[in-house]
C-alpha cells in the first residue's frame, strides 16, 4: 500500500489572520465536483466504512481531531488529521473509516464525482475481493 501523509496546504498569514488554499493541480490530484461538511458527531464515533470504485476524496478535519484508517485490502494505516493546514487524498479503491476523537471535530471532504450509490462498495470482503483482483 502507498503510504499515505497529510498534504501541507499553503497558507498565507498576515495581520488579520490567515487563508489557507487547496487547489486542483497544486493539492488536489481532481477537480471537485462534489463538498460536504460532516459535523455535530459524538467523540468516539466512526463512520465511513466503504471505498469507491472510481472516486477521489480529499479532506481537511477543520476543527477538531479525525483519525482516518486506510485499507488497500491487505494494510490498513490509520493517518491523524488535527489541523486545518493539512488534508488527505483518498484514491480510488481504499477502503476508509474516520474515528472523530473530539466532539468538535469538522471534517470537510472533497470529491471528483457527483453522489452516486453505485459507486460505493459498503461491504468489507466485497472490497477486499474486488482489491485483491485489481493488485
Amino acid at each position: 500500500m502507498t503510504e499515505f501523509s497529510p498534504t501541507e496546504l499553503k497558507t498565507v498569514v498576515d495581520p488579520r489572520g490567515a487563508l489557507t488554499v487547496a487547489e486542483t493541480a497544486e493539492n488536489l490530484p481532481f477537480a471537485v465536483e462534489r463538498l460536504f461538511i460532516v459535523h455535530g458527531v459524538e467523540a468516539g464515533t466512526t463512520r465511513g466504512y466503504h471505498a469507491h470504485k472510481s472516486c477521489h476524496q480529499f479532506l481537511i478535519a477543520t476543527a477538531g481531531v479525525v483519525e482516518v484508517t486506510l485499507d488497500d485490502g491487505r494494510r490498513r494505516q490509520t493517518v491523524r488529521l488535527d489541523r486545518v493546514t493539512h488534508g488527505l487524498h483518498i484514491p480510488p479503491m481504499i477502503w476508509g473509516e474516520q474515528t472523530y476523537r473530539s466532539a468538535d471535530a469538522v471534517l470537510v471532504v472533497m470529491t471528483s464525482d457527483r453522489y452516486d450509490r453505485g459507486d460505493y462498495i459498503s461491504d468489507y470482503a466485497e472490497f477486499v475481493a474486488l482489491a485483491g483482483a485489481s493488485q
